[in-house]
């Protein structure tokens, strides 16, 4: 359907469309005003400064409205004001509970500011993310939060042609051109990974995602090599499986960990999903966590405190790393000069039950 100009009204900012049925005519400014019994101006005074009309008036006026039928039209808006107030995320999964709690944080951020999120999951692959990071553009979104750097250099060429700002979280690198909200995670690995080999242990397995094309994921094995060459340990005897995210894949790394170099005395995780699994694997083995077996894991998600024994993790602020990047895409669009760089988030290692040194060092 087709509204010419005179049918189209604002209404505290929104511009505003008659809706009507294919045989019915579209009611007018004029028709809202009849109905009322009041002029066209009060009823444009009334829907853009209720505060300035008499209550009896308004009341009047706004059942006028309803009777015949005005809805907003966003899209109109939008035009006009050249932003639909939409900010949307692609993220790798919604599987787990990676993601939740800096998305929520993230969109809560945005609610305050009047701004919706849209969300899409690429499911780590990255052909789909790029499919969903254009129809996000195509459907009108003002801004991106994109979950690591790694994509094809063409995706930020093409968004910078668009003019969208756009994020990078759940990282950070200060050599990569892209804004970043995150944090170090080859940094963050290494400290506990150090840690680890602090208390002895010299034979450890990494259960990580596929490092092709995950970034975090790669930097936090290459962390865990970096403690292991500092300590004068050969950073290519970490024994590594790759797998996807799930609870059920850490159980079967695990075991295929176990089965291939027994002598492995502590399991690090590419994060706090893919521990759970080796903890359950680890113990439907016969083996005792962690007189037998240290499993760590990364991110500090809430199922780390309610395993048994409570995993050790390294600490991620997801909260607060999801408000940041609200922040600045926020920011960024209302402000003609792009924000200063936010620094790197810290990490903290969360020291829990499941890791203790080796037998042969006690």
């Amino acid at each position: 359907m087709i509204y010419s100009r005179s049918d189209v009204h604002v209404i505290q900012g929104i511009f505003v469309v008659p809706y009507k049925s294919p045989d019915a005519p579209l009611p007018t400014l004029a028709d809202v005003a009849e109905q009322a019994g009041v002029s066209t101006a009060t009823v444009s005074r009334c829907l853009n400064s209720p505060d300035k009309v008499g209550k009896s008036t308004r009341d009047k006026v706004m059942s006028a409205v309803h009777e015949l039928g005005y809805s907003p039209n966003f899209g109109a808006r939008a035009l006009a004001a050249k932003r639909t107030n939409t900010i949307g995320a692609v993220i790798p999964t919604m599987d787990n509970a990676i993601f939740a709690r800096g998305l929520q944080a993230f969109e809560e951020a945005l609610n305050e500011n009047g701004l919706t999120l849209l969300v899409a999951s690429s499911n780590y692959e990255p052909d789909r993310e790029e499919r969903q990071i254009r129809t996000l553009i195509a459907r009108g979104a003002d801004a991106l939060l994109l979950i690591g750097y790694d994509r094809d250099p063409g995706i930020y060429e093409f968004l910078s042609r668009q003019g969208i700002p756009t994020v990078v979280s759940w990282a950070h690198d200060p050599t990569q051109p892209q804004a970043s909200v995150g944090f170090d995670n080859r940094a963050a690995s290494r400290d506990l990974a150090a840690h680890v080999i602090s208390l002895g242990h010299r034979n450890i397995g990494y259960i990580t995602a596929n490092t092709a094309s995950n970034d975090r994921a790669r930097d936090r094995v290459r962390g865990a090599r970096d403690a292991m060459e500092q300590a004068g340990l050969d950073p290519n005897g970490l024994y590594l499986a790759q797998t996807r995210y799930s609870i059920m894949n850490g159980a079967e790394a695990c075991g295929a960990l176990l089965t291939k170099h027994p002598d492995i005395t502590a399991i690090m995780c590419g994060n706090d999903v893919l521990a759970v699994g080796a903890l359950r694997q680890a113990q439907k083995l016969g083996l005792t966590v962690p007189d037998d077996i240290s499993i760590t894991g990364f991110d500090d998600i809430e199922i780390s405190l309610i395993t048994e024994p409570a995993l050790t993790t390294v600490h991620v602020p997801h909260r607060k790393m999801g408000h940041a990047a609200a922040r600045y895409l926020i920011d960024t669009i209302l402000s003609d000069t792009p924000p200063a760089p936010v620094a790197p988030l810290t990490t903290d290692l969360c020291l829990r039950g499941t890791l203790a040194a080796p037998k042969s060092q006690i």
